[in-house]
């Protein structure tokens, strides 16, 4: 199994004096406390969700047998060892605390099928092959789920599963969050003591919303009580979610365009990392492009909008027009031209006064949910073998086979 480069600071993408800075402190300290104590790491026998070894276990993941896991925030790498040992599966598992990380490589570094990597977890998701199931065990309320949840939707194979149980109630009877924002929790230590880290233990309905503006689908959630609950009142959620094996789209708004606004152009970038694409303020990923301005050609608004969108630069000579989709929307016949760039220059940025940033780079095997319908039109048209579901457009080529345009980053 392959495995990506161990970063010698593995907590470098993450913004110094932030709350995620503050819990990786605090598991490095955590794990420091162990080694010192010579703490011993188990061996388990079952996959538990909760805080309590109760149902249920590692059925919820569904059949694992030689299938590529992802265990995020594995600790010490107890529960992704069972699965490689016990089930067959090809477990990555992934920490940020270089001392947790430390006691699993003495305890299970030599395990088949296990592969233990010391990384911020978010980089690690945009930087991986994709996984049929991710997994977390109280793992991901230490990562802003801004950051990780996008990272979480792309780094999951088409139709593949999301299974992670986060806190829900703690110690002191304070239940889970309805806003978006981290709240100190208590780490105890064995012997006595206690770190302080941050934790964002949100409702499940916030959850829910996180994971669907993703393109992900939420099929169930339980909450995990204790076994005795008028003694211990804390309790966990427990997740089981999906990307769907086809991506959507969302429909453009029923409402006329503006005179010259039905003719648009769509630019696809193609380079080592992926397609290039960007998030519209309306949550939709989308190619750079837009309406051709009166007086130019097909190629210069390509150039113009690719430009004025992430302030990369291109040559019309290195445009190639693929051909125009056209379709019809609230009585209105919409004709967009598929291009691809197929040499730029510069890094795309967020560009000051438009409505589209965040530009990323996505692998044609973790293209993200949510794409602008003529966004998705453009790309199935260039490689019509991606698995895109949106409304149909009669596509005219202007090249004889567009798939096998070459497309190279310079």
């Amino acid at each position: 199994m392959p495995q990506l480069p161990n970063s010698a600071d593995p907590g470098s993408h993450i913004e110094c004096g932030s709350p995620e800075s503050t819990n990786m402190t605090a598991w490095a300290a955590y794990g420091t406390h162990h080694l010192e104590r010579g703490t011993a790491v188990p061996e388990v026998d079952r996959l538990a969700w909760g805080f309590w070894p109760t149902a249920p276990g590692v059925e919820v993941l569904g059949d694992i047998t030689g299938r590529r896991i992802l265990d995020l925030g594995s600790g010490l790498g107890k529960y992704a060892a069972y699965l490689a040992r016990e089930h067959g599966a090809l477990v990555d598992a992934v920490d940020v605390s270089p001392t947790q990380h430390q006691r699993a490589t003495a305890r299970y570094g030599s395990r088949p099928g296990l592969n233990l990597i010391l990384a911020d977890a978010v980089e690690h998701l945009r930087r991986a092959d994709p996984y049929d199931v991710i997994y977390s065990v109280h793992g991901l309320a230490y990562i802003n789920p801004r950051r990780l949840v996008p990272a979480l939707a792309t780094a999951l194979a088409p139709g593949g599963r999301l299974v992670f149980s986060v806190l829900h109630t703690n110690s002191e009877g304070s239940g889970p969050s309805t806003t978006v924002a981290p709240r100190p929790e208590i780490l105890p230590l064995a012997g006595g003591g206690q770190l302080t880290v941050e934790m964002w233990v949100l409702a499940p309905t916030l959850w829910e919303n996180l994971l669907a503006e993703q393109g992900l689908v939420v099929e169930q959630i339980d909450v995990l009580t204790a076994p005795d609950v008028d003694d211990n009142p804390v309790a966990c959620s427990l997740f089981q979610v999906r990307r769907p094996a086809r991506l959507t789209s969302r429909p453009r708004v029923n409402q006329p365009p503006t005179p010259n606004g039905a003719l648009g152009v769509g630019a696809i970038l193609h380079g080592p990392e992926g397609v290039l694409l960007g998030l519209h303020r309306w949550g939709t990923r989308e190619l750079p492009g837009g309406k051709i301005d009166l007086g130019e050609s097909l190629k210069q608004a390509v150039v113009r909008e690719l430009a004025e969108e992430t302030g990369c630069t291109a040559r019309e000579e290195d445009v190639v027009l693929l051909g125009t989709l056209v379709d019809e929307v609230g009585g209105v016949v919409r004709l967009t031209v598929a291009a691809v760039v197929t040499a730029w220059e510069g890094e795309p940025t967020d560009q000051e006064g438009e409505h589209i940033g965040d530009w990323r780079w996505f692998p044609l095997d973790r293209l993200p949910g949510e794409l602008f319908v003529p966004s998705a039109q453009c790309l199935t048209a260039w490689r019509p073998d991606l698995p895109i579901d949106h409304p149909p457009a009669e596509f005219t080529p202007f090249a004889a086979d567009p798939s096998a345009t070459p497309v190279e980053r310079p």
